[in-house]
């Protein structure tokens, strides 16, 4: 027997465990998303959609410029719409399609209809986008203002999104204004759709439905030959509100009819005005829109923050913008306060 071996310390009597304290280190507590100091990187949200992966369901719309289908993605079953551009288009105007789309996948608003993915078929542009189960708000007739303003919120909301982006939409119209059983209401179809830092065109190219154009875009004497995209788009938003509220085309004359008799209509009388039956927020923001002069015509960013929109009033609004009780004509002061931290996006 070894006699040498070191007494045994009372602390480690009391504590035997502490004889094999140096063969166990403590591990440090799992903490990785702490201690790492740059953060992963996740995964790509605009990842491609395998075009064969996707199943014709029906036809859920179409117009001169395509046809939209209802499919379905196999592998997740989620529902898409593909819109079908007609026509064959030399490589350049193809390739200037192929850059709008591509930019346009980088949108992302919750009140801008999502663009998913773009396939080339043979020439044939085919864009897959997101699908709005409720259809479009074509064919509307909404009096009551608090489900109006909400509907117009909403779509200011979109559209001041896609400004600041400086995309210009150019064909604002309750046909491209969609919903979903959300009530989300989306900004739809880009195909007459520009963006200003991709492209020198000045925006005068005749495309849009003319109905709900802005004057000086039909008739290019009005505001000597400039158009500006942007209080175009504000324009057909008034227009578009105005009929919903009356249930039909505010102007006298159909939103069917003939260039020269929309013409007339659209650039030749006053602008049209809400009713008396409507409250003076109501009449007052349609006023804001409909501005012959497009200076004067609020933006997107200005009238999210109209009473009409905010549910205030106007005696509590005056001090944001001036009044001229001679021609009933908005001043806008463009010196308001920043926009909702919801709408800074």
């Amino acid at each position: 027997m070894n006699n040498n071996k070191p007494p045994m310390s009372s602390s480690s009597r009391s504590n035997p465990r502490r004889r094999c304290s140096d063969l166990t280190l403590p591990l440090p507590p799992r903490q990785p998303q702490q201690q790492i100091a740059v953060p992963l990187p996740l995964p790509p949200s605009n990842q491609h959609i395998n075009f064969s992966q996707l199943d014709r369901l029906n036809r859920i719309g179409s117009g001169s410029g395509g046809t939209v289908y209802k499919v379905l993605h196999r592998p997740t079953n989620a529902l898409f719409a593909l819109k079908v551009i007609y026509g064959t288009h030399d490589e350049e105007v193809l390739r200037q399609i192929r850059r709008e789309i591509e930019i346009l996948r980088g949108v992302d608003n919750l009140n801008v209809v999502k663009c998913h993915d773009m396939y080339d078929r043979a020439g044939e542009i085919q864009v897959l986008l997101e699908y709005m189960d409720c259809g479009s708000l074509e064919g509307t007739h909404l009096s009551d203002e608090s489900s109006l303003a909400d509907i117009t919120r909403q779509v200011l909301s979109g559209l001041y999104y896609l400004h600041r982006r400086k995309i210009v939409h150019r064909d604002i119209k309750p046909s491209n204004l969609l919903v979903n059983s959300k009530k989300q209401v989306k900004i739809a179809d880009f195909g007459v759709s520009r963006i200003l830092e991709q492209t020198m065109d000045p925006c005068n190219s005749a495309v849009g439905t003319i109905a709900y154009m802005s004057p000086e875009r039909i008739n290019t004497d009005i505001n000597e030959g400039k158009y500006d995209g942007c209080a175009g788009d504000i324009w057909s938003v008034g227009v578009s509100i105005l009929e919903f509220y009356i249930g039909r085309f505010p102007f006298s004359v159909g939103r069917q009819g003939d260039w020269a008799s929309l013409m007339i209509a659209i650039c030749m009388t006053n602008p049209p005005q809400a009713p008396s039956t409507a409250s003076p927020e109501f009449r007052d923001f349609v006023g804001c829109c409909l501005q012959m002069d497009p200076a004067r015509r609020w933006t997107a960013a200005q009238l999210l923050r109209h009473p009409f929109v905010t549910g205030g009033t106007l005696v509590d609004h005056k001090h944001h913008r001036g009044f001229n009780n001679n021609n009933n004509q908005v001043h806008p002061t463009h010196h308001l306060l920043p926009l909702p931290p919801k709408f800074s996006s």
